[in-house]
Order: structure tokens, then C-alpha cells, then sequence
């Protein structure tokens, strides 16, 4: 018998919170984004629920403008394996970008996670949108957009092959013999390519899981292809279903393309649920967050998108300014839905910026109406599961586990128990194997 499908869920650690203002919530931590303590309490919460994963984004350059939690917060890598000591099933995940990088580099600190989490790591590679990012590595110009694809493309190439280097009974550690590891399961990458030359081996061995778990961002041409070939799980947002219908198509339709099964790879919109008993209540404690915010902040908050271009030498209440290609080099599928957004809707600049710092979406309302909502989307085809994108409000991660979760239990639609204790596991995602070993195989036959 066929087991039912169910949906994976998890969570983004985002310290006060995704939002301009959620640091001002009367109910907020207003260091979270450096308070281990609150980290430690919010993956406790999420794991105790069965989430199967949580998740630390990152960026490599800040403004005075920039969003609060962005100034001052832990680097992913450091807090992910500090909550690897205090956790054992949910999946650990962290933004680490591929412009600003060294795959050997990468590929051990990632390697490390995964076996100090025993099997629980991921990797959400992204290629650094932001221009002023250049800035703080030395490195010239910001990449164009699609050169940035290309070297992330030959980045995840050289970071595989170097998780590949070393068969999974190549060490040995025999006391009697002295044989600590068999030379011939070591292998070099030797590799040579455009953007990266890297000899290897990696000074550390896979983990329980094979390889680290691939995640990935972009939602621009190159970034679904990207995806298509080389990612295991999709970090995605649309703002209906049928935007959302349309890209799992897109990028199922792509890996099979590339001979993947569309099984292999899977997406995550993100969604910030707000829950209340009635849907009025709900929409109050959107308010209450929405109404913190000022023009100013809103305009801070945009402006980050469009790689803090100053949108104050425009009139507030004049349309939505023609922009041109500025932000194609930044944020490019969020800034082009926004321009189409404003321009479909007639949108002045002030209600373009007011809306993309607080957005009124659908999941706004009861428990009933959110879960019925997932389950819509779900078997809809337009999610195989959803990120809780750092919550808006303070209490908001547990509102969903308190009263949506059980919803969706009832339903048969999430887990009431971890079938695994790594990550690749409960997502229901095969180890792969290693590329020296299934070469071996092929010429044993």
C-alpha cells in the first residue's frame, strides 16, 4: 500500500523577526538575533512539533537602512553548530553564499555540520544579491546576475566532488594492523574549471546521510535552472496559487529535463501565518505589527530589494516610478514582481512600499482557515511543504504548532513522529551515493 503524501514544513530562525518593525512587538526579544537562548527555545519548539528542518538565512552587506535583524546577528555556520548540540532529529540549514566563497572551504565547514548534527545538515546555496557585497571581499564589481549562476553552478560541481573523496569504509582505525584509512578510497577531485581549480581530497569523510542537503533560492530563470540540476529542496514565494502551481511545474518539468525524478526535488513556498480565533482577531494582530511600521521604514525596507536605490527623490502619492533595469543585478524575480505588481494595480510608491514591508496575505485568520489553506495548496500541486519565513509576530511559531498542527495531524497530512533521525530521511529524499563507489560497482559487473 502507498503511503499518503504529507507535507514538510519548516522553520525560519530569523532572531526578532523578518518584518521592519517586529522588534518594536511589545512581546518581542529585542536581541533575538544575538540571544542563543532564544534560538535555542524557538528549535526546541520546532522540533518537538516534528518540523523537519529550521532554517538561518544570511547576507554578506548591511545599510544603515537595513532591516534590524540584519545588523547585528550570528553567522549561520556558528549558530547551526551550537543548536546541533542541543537537538537530534530537525534538520539544520544555512545560507552561505557561492560569489563570495571557496567550494573547499564550504564543503568541509558543511561536511563538519553534517556529521557533528549526525545527518542533519543543508546547505541553501545562494548566490549574494546584493552589489555592495563586492565591497567587503576585495573583489572589484558584483558579478552580473547570470555570470553569478555560472559560478555557482561550477561551485556546487566542485563542493560535491569534494564530499565524494572519500568512500564511506575507507577508515579503517584497525589497532592491530596499523591501518588507519585504504589509500585507494581516498580520491582527488582534481579539478580545473573556469571559475575554480581545486585539487582535493576534502579533509573530511560523509556523513550518515551521504552529503549535505542542497537548497536553493532564485526564482529567476537561471536560479530555477540552477535548482533543476543541482538542488534537493526550493526556498520559493508567490503571492497566489496559481503563481505557485505554475513554478512547481516549471522546476518539477526542469529536473525531469535534466533526468531527475520530479520526487527528487523539493519546494518550499514561504508563508507567515497569522492566527487568531476569528478572523477579525487575526487581522487585529496583523495591524498591530503593520501599524509600527513608518514610511520611512517601509521605504528602507524596499529600497533593499532594489540594492538600496533612493526611491525619495520621487513623489510618495505619484505612481510607481519607472525603474528600468535597476534591480535586475539585485533581487531580480522579486523586483521584477514588484514593478509588475505596481503597474497592473496603478500602485503609488507609497503603496508599493507599504505592502511589500507588511504584506496582507491569504494565510491571515483561524487555524481552520490556514490549515485548510495548506491543504489546498498542497494537493493543489503547488507545495510540497512550506517554510515558516520567520514568523511576524513574537508568539507566531507557536500559534501554528498549537493550534494549526494539530489540524493538519488529524487530517493525515503532516507526521505525528520523525520517520528518520537525518534530514535526508524525514524528507523523504535518497542518500547519494558516492561517485567512486557506484563507478567501482559499474566496473565490477
Amino acid at each position: 500500500m502507498t503511503k499518503k503524501r504529507q507535507l514538510k514544513l519548516g522553520v525560519m530562525l530569523h532572531g526578532a523577526g523578518g518584518h521592519m518593525a517586529s522588534w518594536r512587538h511589545p512581546n518581542a526579544t529585542i536581541d533575538a538575533s544575538v540571544n542563543f537562548k532564544f534560538y535555542k527555545q524557538l528549535l526546541e519548539k520546532a522540533e518537538a512539533a516534528k518540523l523537519d528542518l529550521a532554517f538561518v538565512a544570511d547576507g554578506l552587506y548591511i545599510h544603515e537602512k537595513s532591516l534590524p535583524h540584519f545588523l547585528n546577528r550570528f553567522e549561520p555556520l556558528t549558530i547551526l553548530s551550537a543548536l546541533a548540540a542541543v537537538s537530534s532529529k530537525i534538520g539544520l540549514v544555512g545560507t552561505l553564499s557561492t560569489s563570495y566563497s571557496e567550494p573547499f572551504t564550504v564543503a568541509r565547514q558543511f561536511a563538519s555540520l553534517d556529521i557533528l548534527s549526525d545527518g542533519r545538515a543543508g546547505w541553501n546555496a545562494v548566490t549574494s544579491p546584493l552589489e555592495g557585497s563586492a565591497l567587503n571581499y576585495g573583489k572589484g564589481e558584483h558579478p552580473a546576475h547570470g555570470e553569478r549562476y555560472l559560478i555557482a553552478t561550477e561551485f556546487l560541481e566542485v563542493t560535491k566532488g569534494l564530499w565524494d573523496s572519500w568512500e564511506d569504509d575507507a577508515f579503517i582505525r584497525n589497532r592491530e594492523t596499523g591501518v588507519f584509512f585504504e589509500p585507494e578510497k581516498m580520491h582527488r577531485l582534481h579539478h580545473k574549471g573556469k571559475y575554480f581549480s581545486v585539487d582535493g581530497p576534502l579533509n573530511i569523510s560523509r556523513s550518515k546521510q551521504g552529503q549535505p542537503v542542497i537548497f536553493q533560492a532564485g526564482s529567476s530563470e537561471p536560479g530555477k535552472d540552477l535548482a533543476a540540476r543541482e538542488a534537493d529542496a526550493v526556498f520559493t514565494a508567490h503571492e497566489s496559487i496559481e503563481q505557485a502551481v505554475e513554478f512547481y511545474r516549471d522546476v518539477k518539468a526542469r529536473a525531469m529535463a535534466n533526468g531527475r525524478s520530479p520526487d527528487e526535488i523539493l519546494i518550499f513556498p514561504g508563508i507567515s501565518p497569522i492566527i487568531g480565533k476569528t478572523d477579525e482577531e487575526a487581522y487585529q494582530k496583523y495591524l498591530e505589527i503593520a501599524n509600527l511600521i513608518s514610511i520611512d521604514d517601509a521605504l528602507n525596507y524596499l529600497e533593499r530589494y532594489f540594492d538600496h536605490f533612493d526611491f525619495r527623490q520621487y513623489s510618495l502619492d505619484e505612481p510607481f516610478p519607472e525603474l528600468g533595469d535597476i534591480g535586475k543585478n539585485s533581487f531580480q524575480s522579486t523586483t521584477d514582481r514588484i514593478k509588475e505588481m505596481a503597474k497592473q494595480e496603478h500602485l503609488t510608491l507609497r503603496e508599493v512600499a507599504l505592502r511589500v514591508t507588511s504584506p496582507k496575505t491569504s494565510f491571515i485568520g483561524t487555524p481552520e482557515k490556514i490549515a485548510d489553506l495548506i491543504q489546498t495548496w498542497f494537493e493543489a500541486g503547488a507545495a510540497d511543504g512550506f517554510m515558516l519565513s520567520g514568523p511576524v509576530l513574537p508568539d507566531g511559531l507557536t500559534d501554528f504548532v498549537e493550534h494549526v498542527l494539530p489540524i493538519l495531524q488529524k487530517r493525515g497530512l503532516f507526521r505525528t513522529e520523525y520517520e528518520s533521525d537525518t534530514l535526508r530521511g524525514n524528507l523523504g529524499l535518497k542518500i547519494p551515493r558516492n561517485r567512486y563507489e557506484r563507478d567501482e560497482v559499474i566496473n565490477n559487473a
